[in-house]
């Protein structure tokens, strides 16, 4: 297998994973041991080239993770001080 077919199958792999499980960035990063940055790149500039329809299908859900990632925060935030009290 070369390395450009690897790549190209971790970019969908990631894809699908993101999908099915609505997952975040930094959750794939964490399941696949790779980086943020190596995910990010893989679905927003190689995955278009490999296939589109799975590429619109996980942006869709990155801008939604995006958009409710200042909620995701605030929970956290409030979850770290709630025990302190």
């Amino acid at each position: 297998m070369s390395i450009r077919s690897s790549i190209e199958e971790r970019a969908c792999e990631l894809a699908a994973y993101i999908i099915e499980n609505e997952a975040t960035v930094r959750a794939a990063a964490a399941h696949f041991g790779i980086s943020k940055s190596t995910v990010h790149k893989d679905l927003t500039e190689r995955l278009p080239g490999i296939n589109r329809a799975l590429y619109h299908e996980a942006r869709a859900l990155l801008d939604r993770n995006k958009a409710e990632r200042h909620i995701r925060g605030g929970l956290a935030t409030r979850r770290k001080y709630k025990g302190a009290d």
